[in-house]
């Protein structure tokens, strides 16, 4: 396969750069992947591995796939703190501006708390496009939101309605006998007949019985409550967008995650309507608290902010404190959501099982950029069938108890890019863990990350995982006698692009203007 080139003159210019640094200072040389790498002409280079598939482009995630900046709106309507309860102060003025009209842009309306102390007894809900939440701070003297409830919910929930729906009659195969890693394109039965440019459709990965077994998946060591997988359980439907079709041809706007095989059931291809979900939502600004009584207190606030059925949504500049279990968490159907300059701070609550999950990410192409967590269990995460491109990048996690990365149960496509952590970052075979945990995730890239120690891991089939850059000690795992993922580059200490995620933006961004002045 021949390698896959972008224009990158910027990175080009970053690398001359480094190199002149080098020559000045005597830093250690600029260290480069085998996989993907800058050339001297300032070209960003991927280069397949035997079965054709490689790292994917991962710049297509977070508001808009990347391509807008976060908006800033005109405050609408101000309020003040009251004394005792805001929750009816707060969700009167937000279900207020929601009847509000959209302007052009899609937003609607801005609700602005000043500063001070508003104590809120249940969740204030977020149901309409447009809507922006504002504070004048996110320290504990500006603007600050105490949940006072005592029940396991979200202080704020983002949601619209409704789910994925297949248009029907638009359902074709894949007429690829294997679709590796990091393509846009795939050849369908139908084509243009059936699609055109601009198409809402999901990418859709069936698994089978065999597959399962060859994962090892119906094989996990038993123990009480363990659930061995079960392929219907598996299907895996990848949201994307097409963006050009040529014959049967289609090209669609975010990369495959995970390869697509004929003797694994091969995969499908599907238009697909999601009325209800929302949009240009954003809460910006805010201290978020809940009240406790103790460290492990499990009766009380469990997530500061809480996003699903929506997209092209943000959270940024949100401190959240003594929650028991998360700052944000994106649910399965939130997608495209910027998480930005976010703290998790101080988490209240048992330090094992499904609590401390500082930063959660269930949803697809999302982004996590410049967060801080402490005293987190499992602090930048994603669920079972957690399904990609999303991004952990530039993040911080100490005084942690358990590990950082895919959790549970297939998460496809992620990249943790400049982790910080003074604990474990994993990517494996968790096998008998909580309730048969399995294979944590596969195409997981960790890219120039700092931790304590880390096991990588690649599946028995079906893709690998990856660490490139990283400083830490490699271990051998949870279960012994898994292959062992792609290691590169341990202990460099220039390793460049220093991050993958902001490499792959700046090449996409400058191989756009380039082609539009064409």
């Amino acid at each position: 396969m021949r390698n896959k080139r972008i224009s990158l003159l910027v990175v080009g210019a970053l690398l001359a750069g480094a190199m002149h640094v080098y020559a000045q200072t005597k830093m250690p040389p600029a260290w480069q992947s085998s996989l993907v790498q800058v050339t001297e002409e300032g070209k960003l280079v991927y280069h397949p591995d035997e079965e054709g598939n490689v790292i994917p482009d991962f710049s297509r995630v977070g508001y808009h796939h990347g391509d807008r900046s976060i908006p800033v709106t005109a405050v609408t309507k101000t309020i003040e703190p009251l004394r005792g309860d805001n929750y009816a102060h707060i969700q009167q003025a937000i279900d207020e501006l929601s009847a509000l009209p959209l302007d052009g842009q899609g937003h609607r309306a801005t609700l602005l708390l000043k500063r001070g102390i508003y104590e809120v007894s249940k969740t204030l809900q977020i149901k309409a496009d447009g809507i922006v939440i504002r504070g004048e701070g996110s320290n504990s003297n500006e603007t600050r939101l105490i949940a006072t409830f005592r029940e396991r919910n979200a202080l704020i929930r983002i949601s619209g309605e409704g789910q994925p729906s297949e248009v029907s009659g638009s359902r074709v195969k894949i007429r690829d006998r294997f679709v590796p890693v990091g393509t846009h394109k795939m050849v369908v039965e139908g084509g243009g007949r059936v699609f055109s440019r601009g198409d809402r459709v999901m990418v859709y990965r069936p698994a089978t019985d065999n597959w399962i077994h060859d994962l090892k998946m119906d094989q996990i060591e038993e123990r009480r409550g363990t659930r061995q997988w079960k392929a219907a359980e598996y299907n895996l439907a990848f949201e994307r967008e097409v963006t050009q079709v040529k014959g049967d041809t289609i090209w669609i706007d975010n990369p495959v995650v995970m390869q697509m095989e004929e003797k694994y059931g091969g995969g499908e291809v599907y238009r697909y309507t999601f009325d209800g979900r929302i949009s240009e939502v954003g809460v910006e600004n805010l201290c978020l608290e809940s009240v406790y009584n103790d460290y492990e207190d499990l009766n009380h606030a469990w997530i500061g902010v809480q996003v699903d059925k929506a997209e092209n949504c943000w959270i940024q500049h949100v401190t959240s404190r003594y929650f028991a279990y998360s700052c944000v968490s994106l649910e399965h159907f939130a997608k495209n959501v910027t998480v930005l300059d976010c703290r998790m701070l101080e988490l209240k609550g048992l330090i094992t099982g499904g609590y401390r999950y500082s930063f959660n990410n269930n949803g697809q192409q999302n982004l996590f950029m410049n967060c801080q967590a402490t005293e987190g269990r499992h602090d930048f995460v994603t669920g079972a069938r957690t399904l990609g491109p999303n991004v952990f990048y530039n993040c911080t996690a100490f005084q942690t108890y358990a590990d950082i990365g895919p959790h549970h149960r297939w998460s496809c496509g992620t990249l943790y890019d400049n982790i910080y952590t003074d604990g474990e970052i994993n990517v494996q075979d968790r096998g008998k863990m909580g309730s048969g945990h399995g294979w944590a995730g596969v195409n997981q890239v960790l890219w120039n990350c700092r931790m304590k120690s880390g096991a990588i891991q690649n599946p028995w089939v079906s893709g690998k995982n990856y660490s490139i850059g990283t400083k830490g000690v490699k271990r051998e795992g949870a279960n012994k006698g898994r292959p062992e993922g792609v290691w590169e580059g341990q202990g460099e200490t220039n390793v460049f692009p220093r991050s993958l995620y902001q490499a792959q933006l700046q090449a996409r961004l400058s191989y756009d203007l380039k082609t539009m002045t064409k």
